[in-house]
């Protein structure tokens, strides 16, 4: 699934090509791609027409477009496969087009999800900790790219926590926007294996890893993200090409950029963790949580 520089890439495009735009009309081409609007596909495309389309904003891997007037947005889940395009409107239709919505400025915004877990969804704006945020959103953590990140708070969440270091880095409650790719990323540019017990960890290691997140996710940005095939891209239909410089993850058998030892693969949640068996050597059989 998109992590926090893909979605950021696809934040930005909207920021430049559909912030100030008004919404005229809105097609639902298929109910999945609005199964977490309960009222249905029919109201969401009355609510949203007439609507101004004001903010693009994120947190973590969540991604909603604020709308006027009124305290609202919609929430955009982009899945596994889903992309936001803008296109014109003799673009010739994409094949698993999903949602598609007339803009005034002659463009059209269109939802696209071959495999249909993403999908569209309103709701009403709420304050936490000073943001604005969707309701559905509102138990998100902020991620380490957020001005407001307070990161000697999140060193503290993250040793309090009785559980592998994988595992709390994964966890959107405690920091945002990290997934399976940049979580061994950042693992691997720490030297710390996935399975180190979080609250065996000193807070200088905590914060030496939450600096490698923010890092390898600004590299990664900086990039357009990381597209292993061509479901992950911006609104224009660009990949990223990040993946070109991952350094563990999806390298099994190939050599550490560090080190030279074969990158292993280990199962992990039902997916998979990448790390080097030298540079981050598993913890001892018996370590236990303080």
């Amino acid at each position: 699934m998109p992590e926090l520089p893909e979605v950021e890439v696809v934040r930005r495009g909207l920021d430049a090509h559909v912030v100030g735009s008004r919404i005229e009309s809105v097609e639902v081409l298929h109910p999945r791609a609005v199964r977490r609007h309960l009222p249905g596909g029919a109201d969401l495309a009355a609510q949203l027409a007439g609507l101004s389309v004001t903010g693009a904003r994120r947190r973590g891997k969540y991604l909603w477009l604020e709308l006027a007037p009124g305290d609202l947005a919609v929430v955009v889940h982009l899945g596994m496969s889903g992309q936001m395009l803008v296109q014109p409107p003799e673009a010739i239709r994409e094949k698993h087009l999903r949602i598609l919505a007339e803009l005034d400025t002659g463009t059209q915004l269109r939802f696209v999800d071959q495999r249909t877990f993403g999908g569209w969804a309103l709701a009403p704006i709420v304050e936490v900790d000073g943001a604005a945020l969707p309701e559905s959103v509102a138990h998100i953590a902020r991620d380490p790219l957020d001005p407001a990140f307070d990161a000697e708070g999140v060193v503290g969440a993250v040793r309090a926590k009785h559980s592998e270091i994988k595992r709390v880095l994964l966890d959107q409650t405690v920091l945002s926007g990290v997934g399976n790719i940049y979580a061994d990323e950042a693992l691997w540019r720490s030297r710390i294996h996935g399975n180190r017990p979080a609250d065996r960890l000193t807070r200088p290691q905590v914060r030496e890893l939450l600096s490698a997140v923010a890092e390898v996710m600004g590299e990664a940005l900086e990039q357009g993200g990381t597209s292993f095939d061509a479901l992950y891209v911006n609104v224009n239909g660009q990949s990223g090409y990040f993946d070109r410089s991952l350094a563990a993850y999806g390298r099994e058998d190939r050599p550490c950029p560090r080190c030279g030892a074969p990158i292993r693969r280990e199962k992990f949640m039902n997916r998979s963790s990448y790390s080097c068996p030298k540079c981050q050597p598993r913890p001892r059989a018996g370590q236990r949580s303080r």
